[in-house]
C-alpha cells in the first residue's frame, strides 16, 4: 500500500516537493492552495493536470478532513507552517514542514511538546543535510577526524532582487517571513550549528537593510557564535551580492583536519585535507555534486528518510528538534540586533514580530 500524501502550499519551493513525493512513490491524493492557478501549474509541470484522482483545495482544513492523509508536507508562507503544523499533528498526521518551521520560538516548542504526546513525526525540510558533501563532511566529524573543533564559518552570499519579492507580498515582512537570514540563510545556519555541536552558549549578531528598502527586515546579518564546546563561529547571510547568487559557503577548522564545502549551496568540496590522509579521501577532493538550483537534491532523500521513520516508528534524520534549533539562531541573532547585546541560549520566547519597527518601517 503506498502511503497517501497532500501538499499544502503550491508556490515556488512546492516544485520540489512534488518531485520528492512522486520520487517516493507516495500516492497524491490532494493539494491545497489559496490561489487556484498555483495547483493547476504545479499539477502541470509534473504531468498530473489530467489526475482526477487529485483532489483541489482552497482550504486545509478540509482536506485533511475529506482526504485524511498519512503524511502531509507544507509549503505555504513561513508564517503559517505553526499553525499548519500544529492542527495536522493534532489529527494524528505526520508532516515535513519547510523552513523556518516556526517565527516564535513558543510555536517551535509547541510543535515538538504536540508531537511527541501524539506520536507523530514531524520533519524539518533542511534537505541540505543530505547532500553529498555535506554528509561526506558529517562522516569525517563523526569518526573523530577533525580531532578538536577550532572554528567554522557559514557564508550564504546570494542575490535576490525586487522582482523576486513582488512575487509575493508575503516575502520579506515580519510576520510572515523575516530577512535574508530567516528565508534564505537558514540553511547553512542549520548546517553550521549541526556541525559544531548544536550547543550554543551565546550569540552577538548586527543586521541590517542596506539596499532593500521596501521590504521590513534584513538583506544582510552577521553574527558570532559562541558554542558550550570551546568552538567558535561566524555568520554571514545576505541577499545583496551583484549580480546573482553567488555561493554557500561551510569552513570546519579542527586540530587535525580542515574542510570547505563550496558551490552556490554547499553542494560542492572546495577543500578536504586531514592528518589521518587515506586514498579514500582522493574521492572527495574537488567533489562537485550537481543541482538544477540552489534548493539541491535533497528533497527526495529527507522525503525518504521520514517514510521510512514513520513506518519503523523512528525519529527522522532531520527531525523538529533540528528545526527549532536552526530557527533558535536566527530569532538570537535578530535579538541581539534589537537589545545591542550578546544574547544567551536557550531562547526562551522570541518572534520575529518583536523586530517590527527595526529599520524604520
Amino acid at each position: 500500500m503506498k502511503m497517501r500524501y497532500a501538499l499544502i502550499g503550491c508556490g515556488r519551493i512546492s516544485t520540489n516537493h512534488m518531485k520528492a513525493a512522486l520520487n517516493n512513490d507516495l500516492e497524491i491524493t490532494a493539494v491545497c492552495d489559496i490561489e487556484k492557478d498555483h495547483m493547476e501549474e504545479l499539477l502541470q509541470k509534473h504531468g498530473l493536470s489530467d489526475d482526477v484522482s487529485i483532489r483541489r483545495y482552497t482550504d486545509y482544513q478540509t482536506m485533511l478532513e475529506e482526504v485524511k492523509p498519512e503524511l502531509v508536507s507544507i509549503a505555504t508562507e513561513s508564517g503559517s507552517h505553526a499553525e499548519i503544523a500544529v492542527h495536522c499533528i493534532d489529527r494524528g498526521i505526520h508532516v515535513i514542514i519547510e523552513k523556518p518551521m516556526a517565527m516564535k520560538m513558543r510555536d517551535a516548542e509547541e510543535i515538538i511538546r504536540r508531537s511527541r504526546e501524539k506520536g507523530v513525526k514531524v520533519s524539518a525540510c533542511h534537505q541540505n543535510r543530505f547532500n553529498v558533501a555535506v554528509q561526506e563532511m558529517r562522516k569525517a566529524l563523526e569518526h573523530g577526524r577533525f580531532g578538536r573543533l577550532s572554528h567554522g564559518s557559514i557564508h550564504v552570499r546570494w542575490n535576490r532582487n525586487q522582482n523576486y519579492y513582488t512575487q509575493a507580498p508575503w516575502r520579506g515582512t515580519w510576520a510572515q517571513d523575516g530577512g535574508a537570514l530567516m528565508n534564505q540563510c537558514i540553511h547553512g545556519i542549520d548546517l553550521l550549528r549541526w556541525m559544531m555541536g548544536d550547543e550554543v552558549e551565546e550569540v552577538y549578531g548586527v543586521t541590517r537593510q542596506q539596499f532593500h528598502h521596501y521590504l521590513e527586515a534584513e538583506d544582510i546579518g552577521m553574527a558570532v557564535v559562541k558554542f558550550k564546546n570551546g568552538a567558535v563561529a561566524t555568520i554571514e547571510g545576505t541577499t545583496n551580492v551583484f549580480p546573482k547568487n553567488l555561493e554557500e559557503t561551510l569552513y570546519l577548522f579542527g586540530e587535525k583536519g580542515t574542510v570547505k564545502l563550496g558551490g552556490t549551496s554547499t553542494n560542492n568540496i572546495d577543500v578536504w585535507d586531514f592528518e589521518d590522509e587515506t586514498e579514500a579521501d582522493d574521492k572527495n577532493k574537488g567533489l562537485e555534486e550537481q543541482t538544477s538550483n540552489v534548493y539541491g537534491n535533497g528533497h527526495t532523500s529527507l522525503f525518504a528518510d521520514v517514510i521510512d521513520a514513520i513506518n519503523n516508528d523512528r525519529e527522522p534524520y532531520v527531525n523538529a528538534v533540528a528545526g527549532r534549533n536552526a530557527l533558535e539562531m536566527v530569532l538570537a541573532i535578530y535579538k541581539s540586533q534589537k537589545e545591542s547585546i550578546p544574547v544567551k541560549l536557550p531562547l526562551e520566547d522570541f518572534a520575529s514580530i518583536d523586530m517590527e519597527g527595526e529599520f524604520g518601517e
